[in-house]
């Protein structure tokens, strides 16, 4: 049972947010509370801190405590070709439209470690458009971008992920897209050579180039409704007219001020297209 030390009330949240705004320039104020607090708490027991002090007085003293906190608490749950039905509409109902380009410009936003930018890069091989493709792949934490440029995936996921490939439409043997190398796959070179691995921050920064399809899968559902709003503004400016944006399942154009400057190709796997 938590004790007294250990509950998170909104002044030592407020406390928390504004030491990781004022000290690091990470603005967390528009997270959504409850699954911050959660993991701010789960934080604290892999931290061994017995109390709320303990955890604002780590973070504002050591930068080396607040990278393993960052570690800890932004999202990094991913898998390749994860809810297969998706990777198979991109298949059918949007890379043959993104071929009509000379340049194929993507945006993964919320990489984490990668594996879903892996898992583009495949089916851009699979239908010809890798070597005209450029893929972005960004995230707030750095230690996941140095992870995913690494192109190392444990071995052990490769069984779900091969029936994940599957499900999804693919049709060539999944093992020739990686080097089995003692408990780990690594990605095959030539399939990673067009991304582009660096961090960027919703919250904070800017528009960086014009995209044919943008990717951000799951991290919506961490933000608040304001956020999630400044963010889809983000993505209409990133955009080329006629530009894609694809959604995580449970995440929804429904809150921002921009739905109806998008048309809706796939409501069952929240894929959109930005209306000329």
């Amino acid at each position: 049972m938590m004790n007294d030390k250990r509950e998170i009330g909104e002044d030592d949240l407020n406390d928390i947010l504004l030491i990781l705004k004022q000290k690091y320039g990470y603005d967390f104020s528009n997270y959504a509370r409850a699954s911050l607090s959660r993991r701010l708490d789960r934080f604290m027991d892999t931290a061994k801190l017995n109390s709320i002090y303990d955890l604002k007085y780590n973070l504002t003293n050591s930068k080396e405590f607040f990278a393993f906190f960052l570690q800890t608490v932004t999202v990094n749950v991913t898998e390749m070709f994860r809810d297969p039905v998706f990777y198979k509409t991109l298949r059918e109902r949007v890379l043959p439209k993104l071929a009509s380009y000379p340049i194929i410009k993507i945006w993964h936003a919320g990489c984490a470690t990668g594996e879903e930018v892996y898992s583009m890069c495949i089916l851009l091989h699979e239908a010809g458009l890798l070597e005209r493709s450029k893929i972005y792949a960004t995230d707030i934490n750095p230690v996941n971008i140095e992870k995913a440029r690494t192109g190392i995936i444990s071995l052990k996921n490769m069984k779900e992920f091969t029936h994940n490939y599957i499900q999804s439409g693919g049709v060539n043997d999944f093992s020739q897209y990686y080097t089995a190398r003692y408990e780990n796959a690594i990605i095959k070179k030539e399939l990673r050579k067009n991304i582009v691995f660096s961090q960027h921050n919703l919250v904070t920064d800017q528009v960086f180039n014009e995209f044919q399809l943008i990717c951000c899968r799951n991290v919506l559902i961490y933000f608040n409704k304001v956020l999630q709003n400044n963010v889809f503004h983000l993505f209409y400016d990133s955009l080329a007219p006629m530009g894609y944006m694809a959604l995580g399942m449970k995440e929804s154009l429904l809150f921002t001020d921009l739905r109806f400057k998008f048309e809706t190709v796939s409501n069952a796997t929240k894929i959109f297209r930005r209306k000329a």
